[in-house]
Parts: C-alpha cells; sequence; structure tokens
C-alpha cells in the first residue's frame, strides 16, 4: 500500500460515520465490506453523471477525446460495481471450501479493475492515433470549458476520497479505484487543454494529447496489475513487519532467538505466520510451551496475525556446544560474511560429533548448496578430527 495520507475533511468524516457501523473496526469483514460499499455506489453516481455531461460536450464539440473520456468514466462504473462486489464477496466469512476466508476477491476485483484501465487506455490510444493522422476541427464552448474543468475537481475528489477509505481498510480495490479517479482527472485536464489549443492554432492536439493520456493510463494499469498479482503469487512481508515480530518475540522471557519468520496473507485483513524461536533446552517443555503461547497471543493482539510458534533447543552454557558455535561462526565468515546461521547443536554417534544447523543464504550470494557444503568442511576447524556436519539450506527471505 502507498504511504501518501489525506487529512479527512468534515464532508468525508460524515459520509464514513453516516454509512458506516463501527468504522473504526477495520478488521471487520462486514464493516470492510461496508466502506467497499460506500466507495463503489459514490464512484457510480459521479461517474454517470459525468459521462452524461461528457457524451453532451465531446458530440456538440466534435471532439474524439472528450468522447473517449466520457466512455472512460461509462467503464469506470463497471469499475464501481466491480468494487463493491469484491469487497461483499471478501467480508464472506470462512467455510469449509475456504477456510481461510474470502479476502482474496478483493485482489481479484482489484485486478479486474486494473485490466479494464489498461483496455481503455489501448482502445484511446488507437483512436488518438487515428486522430493525429486524420485531424478534424474541435469546437468547445465556454460552458464546455467549465464543465470539463468541474469534472476534473470531482474525479480528484474522488481520488482523495477512495485514498482515505483504502488507507482505513488497506484495501487494495479501493486503491485501484483511486488511482483510476486519478488518471481519469489528469485525462480530462489533459483533454481540456488540447480543446482549448485546438480553437487557436491549426494543430492536431485533439490526437496528441488523447494519445499521452492514454500512455499514463496504460501505466496505471500496469502498475496495479503487477502489484496485485505480487499479492497474489504470495509477496514477502515487509521490513517493518519482520522488525515488530522479531522485537515482540525478543520481548518475551527465556526466548532468546528467531528465525523462519514466514508470513502469508488471505487478504488485506487476514494472515497467518510461522517463526521458529530459540529456548534454552535445559528448560522444562510445560514452561517453553507457555512462553510460546504468550508470544503467539501478543502477535495475534498487536499485529492480528495469527502466528504459530516452533520451538527449537539451544544449549546453553555447553563448553563442546559454544566452542564448535565459535568455530562453525569463523568458518563462515571466511566463506562469506552475509552468511549466517542458526538451529545450531550437536549430536554425537559413537567417536563422532555432528555439528547440525540450518544456513541462511542471502540471494546476494551466489555460491551453490554444494560449493558451500565443500567450503564449510574446508575451513571448519577447532571441533576436533571426526567431526562431520549436517546442514540444512535456507534462503533468508526474512532478513530485515
Amino acid at each position: 500500500m502507498s504511504t501518501i495520507k489525506f487529512k479527512e475533511n468534515f464532508a468525508e468524516r460524515f459520509l464514513i460515520n453516516r454509512f458506516i457501523s463501527s468504522p473504526e473496526k477495520t478488521d471487520s469483514p462486514a464493516v470492510r465490506a461496508q466502506y467497499g460499499t460506500l466507495s463503489g455506489i459514490c464512484g457510480i453516481l459521479c461517474n454517470m453523471l459525468l459521462f452524461l455531461l461528457k457524451i453532451i460536450i465531446g458530440v456538440i464539440s466534435n471532439s474524439a477525446a472528450v468522447i473517449s473520456d466520457a466512455f472512460n468514466n461509462l467503464s469506470d462504473c463497471a469499475n464501481c460495481i466491480v468494487t463493491l462486489l469484491g469487497c461483499r464477496i471478501a467480508s464472506k466469512p470462512a467455510d469449509k471450501a475456504h477456510p481461510y476466508g474470502h479476502g482474496r476477491a478483493e485482489y481479484l476485483a482489484a485486478l479486474i479493475i486494473s485490466a479494464a484501465i489498461f483496455t481503455m487506455g489501448l482502445i484511446l490510444f488507437k483512436n488518438s492515433a487515428e486522430r493525429i493522422f486524420f485531424a478534424q476541427s474541435v469546437n468547445i464552448s465556454v460552458i464546455s470549458v467549465i464543465i470539463l474543468a468541474i469534472s476534473v475537481i470531482i474525479k480528484l475528489m474522488m481520488y482523495r476520497f477512495n485514498r482515505i477509505l483504502s488507507g482505513r481498510i488497506s484495501s487494495s480495490v479501493l486503491l485501484a479505484a483511486a488511482k483510476d479517479s486519478l488518471s481519469d482527472a489528469v485525462s480530462t485536464l489533459t483533454v481540456l487543454i488540447s480543446a482549448v489549443l485546438s480553437n487557436f492554432i491549426d494543430f492536431p492536439f485533439d490526437g496528441i494529447a488523447g494519445a499521452a493520456v492514454s500512455v499514463f493510463i496504460i501505466k496505471t494499469g500496469l502498475d496495479i496489475i503487477r502489484a496485485i498479482v505480487d499479492e497474489l503469487i504470495g509477496k514477502a512481508a515487509s521490513p517493518e513487519l519482520i522488525h515488530r515480530i522479531r522485537a515482540i518475540v525478543m520481548s518475551e522471557q527465556r526466548a532468546l532467538g528467531v528465525h523462519d519468520i514466514m508470513i502469508h496473507t488471505y487478504g488485506p485483513a487476514k494472515s497467518i505466520g510461522s517463526c521458529h524461536v530459540e529456548f534454552d533446552s535445559s528448560d522444562s517443555f510445560a514452561e517453553v510451551h507457555e512462553h510460546a503461547d504468550n508470544i503467539e497471543r501478543k502477535i495475534k493482539q498487536i499485529l492480528n496475525i495469527d502466528m504459530s510458534v516452533h520451538m527449537d533447543p539451544v544449549a546453553v552454557n555447553d563448553a563442546l556446544t559454544e566452542r564448535c558455535r565459535l568455530s562453525l561462526g569463523r568458518a563462515i565468515e571466511k566463506i562469506d560474511g552475509r552468511l549466517s546461521f542458526h538451529d545450531f547443536r550437536i549430536a554425537s554417534h559413537g567417536q563422532k560429533t555432528v555439528l547440525i544447523f540450518d544456513l541462511c543464504i542471502p540471494e546476494e550470494v551466489k555460491y551453490t548448496e554444494k560449493e558451500l557444503y565443500s567450503l564449510l568442511v574446508e575451513n571448519l576447524d577447532g571441533c576436533g578430527e571426526n567431526t562431520e556436519i549436517s546442514v540444512t539450506f535456507d534462503k533468508a527471505f526474512d532478513e530485515e
């Protein structure tokens, strides 16, 4: 989600408080659906009004850019319906077929809107290109200029309102609706300027402006598609979120370390995660389990993430374990200082000492697993001659 924030004015707060029950309960699926309904209905009303005004102006003035802009508003009505339906579907509770809820329906709705934006941009580009090579006269009146200017203001207001709504509930579909409104405002403003210039200069401003606007609309659609596809595929948790999870875990008594943090999102309001937390192996299982439960409760309360904690035993104040840990650390530092390890423990098999650990490999490190294994064996010393290693290779996706 974008970090742009607007301070709500009286009218916006009035609409939110009037049509949304308990607007602060943004984790509630029912409340989120009400936000989507408010956005959808406001958008339908505004876009239908703008379509009627622009289609009349476009026919009277013989402007392809204005007519294209009018049909862009008509398509926005369909986008508003998608917004409304998407938020309502996303609010449905979990069921047997969908045990994690329907929150990802918001992503699908946003994907449909972004595809519509992209398609409209392509159509506008085609029409505008024809007007460049086959220019026609454009006649625009003062009243047309005024109505188009009002259209820009309305679209900017819609952009602002949808940004406020999307910021309140962290909704990708409302953010897509906001960007759609912004692209419309830029489109109409460009159309307005080109239409005025065409009255004074014999040059195909109308077609050129339409082409420029279409490129902006196409880019907007592609940007939203890229962001939504990342959500659907499953993107990495933000460094800020990883940092907050680490801080919560390490605030718990007896937690020695945390790694392998994984977060899976099922819509903006539903996240499930897991992490491995290290505890002293000499502690009783009952005590460690209680600390792990406390961590899960804290993360749910503070971050609204259903977290599962895996408990890793770590030998503390054991001379052999500490000596081997330091030896392994030196070997890894020689290979590449960006590498790290966790889940370290030792096991004895007859006369052999086996070092068991996970090796975290950042994306920037290009060694193969086979090469890393050979380098570890080559550089490891200080643990005795009969020492072997058992290593699990991890990708370091949860780095801050």
